[in-house]
């Protein structure tokens, strides 16, 4: 009987390291399928000095459903997001439509397609290798957040400057937040729920991008970080 039971645990161990095994490789895997996603597209990286974003139109020609590219310095987020009708098919797969546990960006299916609405919703996952929006957290930190002040999204015909004005943490139905309308109480609630906040003059009929992802602080909460479009 002792040995029987020995052998079993013998046999769970083995087990549990088969699988432990199977699990680094698999995460290893997911990690470099989206690094070379990653790379495919940064040949497609608009410049800052350009007028007219040729290559995002170029990359639209490819993958029909790129809407911008989106930049934050200092941070590993430089990636094209596409808008799609539907919010969960680009959860998990790449521009091509491929199965990818890092996903693509993508902007919120109630925002405007032309980027025109007063709130843009911007979704990426906080991959633990800091690809994707992995990085936002960045924002955490007081002095990060006062020395990155602006981040830069590229359309097919404008480039607009991201004045980055609050990083909060909140619930994923936060209704003032994930609002694609503005509404009178928005930001006196921002700047009582802010854990970093800066002043950049937000007027009525300003836009807004929301940059959003996963925060593991409590249950479904959600980072975010705001900026008012320049």
């Amino acid at each position: 009987m002792k040995r029987f039971a020995l052998r079993l645990l013998a046999l769970l161990f083995a087990a549990l390291l088969c699988y432990s095994a199977y699990r680094v490789w698999d995460i290893s895997r997911d990690y470099s399928a989206e690094a070379e996603m990653h790379g495919l597209v940064m040949g497609y990286k608009p410049r800052s000095e350009d007028a007219v974003n040729q290559s995002v139109t170029d990359l639209q020609e490819k993958y029909p459903d790129v809407a911008g590219w989106l930049t934050v310095p200092n941070t590993n987020i430089d990636y094209p997001f596409v808008w799609y009708r539907d919010n969960d098919f680009y959860l998990r797969r790449d521009l091509s439509g491929a199965d990818a546990t890092a996903g693509t960006l993508f902007m919120e299916t109630r925002c405007k397609a032309d980027f025109t609405s007063q709130n843009t919703i911007i979704y990426g996952h906080h991959m633990k290798n800091g690809s994707m929006f992995g990085t936002l957290k960045a924002f955490t930190d007081d002095n990060f957040f006062a020395a990155n002040p602006r981040g830069t999204i590229y359309l097919p015909h404008e480039t607009v400057t991201l004045e980055f004005f609050a990083y909060l943490v909140v619930n994923h139905t936060d209704r003032e937040i994930y609002s694609v309308e503005l509404s009178e109480s928005y930001l006196a609630y921002v700047k009582q729920t802010a854990r970093q906040y800066r002043d950049v003059g937000l007027a009525d009929g300003d836009r807004v991008v929301t940059l959003s992802t996963c925060s593991y602080e409590f249950n479904n909460a959600r980072m975010v970080l705001l900026a008012k479009v320049r």
